[in-house]
C-alpha cells in the first residue's frame, strides 16, 4: 500500500494501466458517455474531489433516500464514481466515461459505525427502488453479502422491470470459499469479476455460476478513507471492476441512446474478449473481458432485438424482455481459487455458494481490498474456460 503526498500532486491516471489497452482515447472520439446517468449505490459520493466537480447530480437524488448522499464515510463510493465518470482533473482518477453523470445513493454498508447515522441512512433495497424510479440508465452496485434476501431480490426485479442495467461486483472471496455475493447472484444482475494487467482473473475475485463479465479490478489507485487527503495505491477488488463495466456500458449507451437494456447488455456480451465458445461461459470470467471499443468502432453494429433478454436462460424470466417500453418512457426520462487451473465441467456443474432461498442476516460489505495482488486464470492464450452453472429462477 502506498499513499500519495496529496491528491493534487498525484497522477492517478498514469497508474490506470487499463486505459491504454482499452483504447480509451480512441473511444472518447466516438463516445464519452455523455447523456447517460449512472446511479452509484454505495458509501456516498464526495462531489467535491477535483475529478468529480460538476459530475455528480446531487439534486437528482430522490428526497426519500438523499440523506448525506455526498458524505462518503469510507471513500469507496467516491472511487467508484471517479472510475466511471471522473474527469481526471487535479491528478485524480480518470473515468472511462467522463461524459457520463453520477447520481449518488448513500446506503448503510460496512464502515458506517454511528448508530444514529445508521438509523437515518437508507438500505440498499430502498436505494435500488428509488434509483429505478429515476432516469438513470445504469445502476452500479459494488457491494454484496453472502446470502440472498427476498426484499433485495424484489427490489432488483423492480429495477429490471424499469429497463435499468444492473451491474454488481461478484465479491472478493476467491481465496476462501469463492462464493459469489448478492446482489450479483440475482437474476437480471450482470455480475463482474476482476482481472489484472496481464488479462488474468484476480486471485481474490469470487467465482461461480453468476459471473457474466470481467473487467480490470486491481493495481490502480483509489480513495481508502473518509478524509480524501490522498489516494492509496493498489485499491483492489471486484468493486472497481464493476465500476469499469458500468462505464463501458455508459459509453455504448451514449453512442446508441435508442438502444434498450437488452441491446446494450448483448453488445457487451457479444464483443467481450474470450478464447472459449460463447455458449460455454467461464465460472471465473463469464463471457469474457469488457471491450466497448469493439462496439464503438463499428458504426453499423447490430445489437439484436430490443425486447429479447440476451441472458434469458440464466435469468429464467422475462422482466427485461418486457422492459423496453418501460425503459423508453422512463429514460426519455467450490473449488478453492488457489487450486490448479480447472478443466471443463458439464453445464450446471458448479453452483455459487450461498444460494439458499433463506433470508440472509449478513450485512452488506464493500467489495474492495488494499494491496491484494495475484492472479489465476488467463483470459486469453492458454486460458481454460469453465462452464458455469446457470442461474436458478
Amino acid at each position: 500500500m502506498g499513499f500519495a503526498p496529496s491528491a493534487a500532486a498525484y497522477d492517478a491516471q498514469s497508474k490506470q494501466w487499463y486505459l491504454d489497452p482499452m483504447q480509451a482515447e480512441q473511444m472518447w472520439k466516438v463516445s464519452t458517455g455523455k447523456g447517460v446517468k449512472v446511479a452509484v449505490i454505495d458509501s456516498g459520493v464526495n462531489a467535491g474531489t477535483p475529478s468529480l466537480k460538476g459530475q455528480v447530480l446531487v439534486d437528482e437524488v430522490p428526497k426519500s433516500v438523499a440523506y448525506h448522499a455526498t458524505d462518503d464515510y469510507t471513500g469507496h463510493g467516491t472511487t467508484m464514481a471517479e472510475l466511471i465518470a471522473g474527469t481526471g482533473a487535479g491528478g485524480g482518477l480518470q473515468g472511462l466515461a467522463p461524459g457520463a453523470k453520477i447520481v449518488p445513493f448513500r446506503i448503510d454498508l460496512e464502515g458506517l459505525k454511528d448508530a444514529e447515522e445508521k438509523r437515518k441512512t437508507p438500505d440498499d433495497t430502498e436505494a435500488i427502488r428509488a434509483a429505478a424510479d429515476t432516469d438513470v440508465k445504469i445502476i452500479n452496485m459494488s457491494f454484496g453479502s453472502e446470502g440472498p434476501s427476498s426484499k433485495e431480490e424484489a427490489a432488483i426485479d423492480y429495477a429490471a422491470s424499469k429497463g435499468k442495467l444492473l451491474i454488481a461486483a461478484v465479491g472478493n472471496n476467491g481465496q476462501t470459499a469463492g462464493g459469489i455475493g448478492y446482489p450479483a447472484a440475482f437474476p437480471y444482475v450482470v455480475g463482474v469479476s476482476s482481472s489484472d494487467e496481464s488479462g488474468t482473473v484476480s486471485k481474490f475475485s469470487s467465482y461461480g455460476g453468476y459471473v457474466d463479465l470481467t473487467a480490470p479490478g486491481q493495481d490502480f489507485p483509489g480513495w481508502c478513507d473518509a478524509n480524501f487527503r490522498s489516494y492509496c495505491d493498489d485499491v483492489n477488488g471486484t468493486s472497481s471492476a464493476a465500476a469499469i463495466a458500468s462505464a463501458s456500458a455508459a459509453l455504448i449507451w451514449s453512442a446508441h441512446p435508442d438502444w434498450t437494456v437488452n441491446q446494450v447488455t448483448r453488445s457487451l456480451i457479444d464483443t467481450a474478449g474470450r478464447d472459449w465458445p460463447k455458449n460455454d461461459p467461464s465460472k471465473y470470467l463469464g463471457y469474457g473481458a469488457v471491450r466497448p471499443r469493439v462496439v464503438l468502432a463499428d458504426s453499423g453494429y447490430n445489437p439484436g432485438s430490443a425486447n429479447v433478454d440476451p441472458l434469458a436462460k440464466e435469468n429464467d424470466g422475462d422482466l427485461l424482455a418486457k422492459s423496453s417500453t418501460a425503459s423508453a418512457s422512463s429514460s426519455s426520462p467450490s473449488a478453492s481459487a488457489t487450486s490448479q487451473t480447472p478443466q471443463k465441467t458439464s453445464t450446471g456443474g458448479t453452483s455459487a455458494a450461498g444460494s439458499s432461498a433463506a433470508e440472509s442476516s449478513n450485512s452488506s460489505t464493500l467489495w474492495i481490498t488494499i494491496g491484494a495482488a495475484a492472479a489465476l486464470i488467463l483470459i486469453a492464450g492458454a486460458g481454460v474456460a469453465v462452464v458455469r452453472a446457470r442461474r436458478a429462477g
